[in-house]
């Protein structure tokens, strides 16, 4: 089952379970999915979707950490909530060794010899390793051992 449908479905339990906190998260994931849609002038993939829920993860992250500073924990387990929700849609991510070792082959291929190159680099490795990765978590890593390949 796709994304689209999964999320349809998924609505219509939490509307007939009355769940409120649900049924507003997937609300607000199908109204950003569609508002993504007509930015783009298609219907999107389930690439699409992921990278949609990847920033509303994202975008919940940010609001509990500063709703955490602000002390308003009320709304920061609200946040947190919510984002569990989202996370249930994204795929597995790739373990930690998968993904070195992907980004190593990838530096490799393309010659990368220093952290000018992370561009050249950075491109391929997420495409290889698809839309379940944080793109973040791969800069930190490309940057990492690029670097070392200058010092070492």
């Amino acid at each position: 089952m796709n994304l689209h449908a999964r999320l349809e479905a998924d609505m219509k339990a939490a509307l007939r379970n009355r769940d409120k906190l649900r049924l507003e998260t997937i609300r607000g994931v199908r109204a950003a999915v569609r508002n993504r849609e007509i930015e783009a002038g298609e219907p999107l993939d389930d690439t699409g979707v992921v990278r949609v829920l990847r920033s509303l993860v994202k975008q919940r992250a940010d609001s509990i950490e500063q709703y955490r500073a602000g002390g308003r924990e009320d709304l920061a387990e609200k946040e947190s909530l919510e984002r569990g929700v989202l996370e249930g849609y994204l795929p597995a991510a790739p373990d930690a060794g998968d993904v070195e070792r992907v980004v190593r082959e990838v530096i490799a291929e393309v010659g990368a010899e220093s952290p000018r190159d992370m561009g050249r680099v950075m491109k391929p490795a997420l495409e290889r390793l698809g839309g379940a990765v944080d793109g973040k978590q791969v800069s930190e890593l490309v940057r990492r051992l690029l670097a070392a390949a200058v010092e070492g």
